[in-house]
């Protein structure tokens, strides 16, 4: 039986039978009910690095082998916000809804999404097909669960311990994808990835956007054209902070713990917080950010250390932030990484919230967001 082989940086990272590769595209849906498979078939598809088509099976995603959730995303793209600031595409790439909880990784406190191969799941429905649910054979090829916990961890060149994960190595498990391939904003809407209104207002943006970059003198009429329309898309997300150089950052020590409700203080308020760079102690603040201003939200998690993605050295966060419930990154506002659907959280300052009590008359806490991310925040 002939064998698919697919390299990367010379050497090769995936080698099982063809037939069993070309029986693992499912096409799955958001919202579709898919298993886990098994432990030994999942590491059955792994070459020794323990990736599968460049893309590393994560320690803690073996805890989850055998159970059920509903497909949150497909990830047919992703982004790049480290090197090329632009999409990319992932073939048969899944998002359900679990996220990097960091053990493997030092506590990392990013939080990523995970990805999942088509190969590792399997379809509930009484008529999924018979090659979506056989187990998965790979006469000889895999590796150990002990191959998977190595390859988290290594040594750079100066000797220093440095992580590995599917955060960092974005670019081993994707290939470039052009952001006027219409292909992708289709297969957008097909997936379940995203309604019509948010791919329509997408195209608004962006649009417009290139209008206002173009040169022509139409800066004022255009921002008017936005700001009357602002019921349908929102505020314009991209204003310049108000702080002048040298004036000082304002500070606010609200000693925040998960599970506090906070409300997200207004999008002007927020912006007097910020230098030109948009930026409050070096953490940013983000276009994507924006359509929380005003709402209410539990914290997530306090940060205090994170894998940084070009080092992959795990560092210590020197300004206290938080990352909110069902805040994520939609990618609305990303010109070269529009809808993508790796959800990422943002990480907030606590001058940027206030404290809200439990029970407060008319409080609105979102359980869940409609979803779809953009750059990640330089967190510092």
């Amino acid at each position: 039986m002939k064998k698919a082989l697919l390299k990367l940086n010379n050497r090769t990272v995936v080698e099982f039978p063809r037939k069993i590769w070309l029986g693992m595209t499912m096409k799955l849906r958001a919202g579709e009910w898919v298993e886990v498979r098994s432990k030994e078939e999942i590491l059955a598809t792994l070459d020794k690095d323990g990736r599968m088509e460049g893309l590393p099976f994560m320690p803690q995603m073996l805890q989850y082998c055998g159970q059920r959730f509903k497909v949150y995303k497909r990830a047919h793209k992703t982004c790049d916000f480290v090197y090329t600031m632009h999409s990319r595409e992932l073939p048969n790439g899944v998002h359900l809804d679990l996220r990097c909880d960091g053990k493997a990784y030092g506590g990392c406190q990013h939080a990523c999404l995970l990805y999942w191969k088509d190969a590792w799941l399997k379809r509930l429905e009484e008529d999924a097909g018979l090659s979506e649910n056989k187990p998965i054979l790979s006469n000889g090829v895999g590796c150990t669960e002990a191959d998977v916990y190595a390859g988290t961890k290594s040594l750079n060149d100066k000797n220093e311990p440095v992580f590995t994960c599917q955060g960092t190595d974005v670019l081993e498990f994707t290939k470039p994808l052009a952001w006027w391939d219409i292909r992708q904003y289709i297969e957008d809407y097909r997936s379940g990835n995203v309604p019509l209104n948010t791919l329509f207002n997408g195209f608004i943006y962006s649009s417009y956007t290139t209008v206002m970059n173009s040169g022509f003198k139409v800066g004022r009429p255009l921002k008017w054209f936005y700001d009357a329309f602002e019921f349908i898309w929102g505020p314009y997300p991209r204003r310049q902070g108000k702080l002048l150089p040298g004036q000082p950052q304002p500070t606010v020590d609200l000693n925040l713990q998960p599970g506090e409700l906070v409300r997200v203080r207004s999008y002007n308020e927020i912006l007097s917080t910020l230098n030109k760079e948009n930026k409050h102690k070096g953490l940013f603040f983000d276009a994507e950010m924006v359509p929380y201003c005003g709402k209410v939200f539990r914290v997530r998690a306090v940060i205090s250390t994170f894998i940084d993605e070009k080092s992959r050295k795990l560092v210590t966060v020197k300004t206290r932030c938080v990352s909110l419930e069902g805040a994520v990154c939609q990618a609305k506002y990303a010109t070269c990484r529009m809808l993508c659907p790796r959800s990422i959280l943002p990480w907030w300052r606590e001058v940027w919230l206030e404290r809200v009590s439990n029970g407060t008359e008319g409080t609105e806490v979102p359980k869940s967001v409609e979803t779809v991310p953009s750059a990640r925040l330089m967190k510092v």
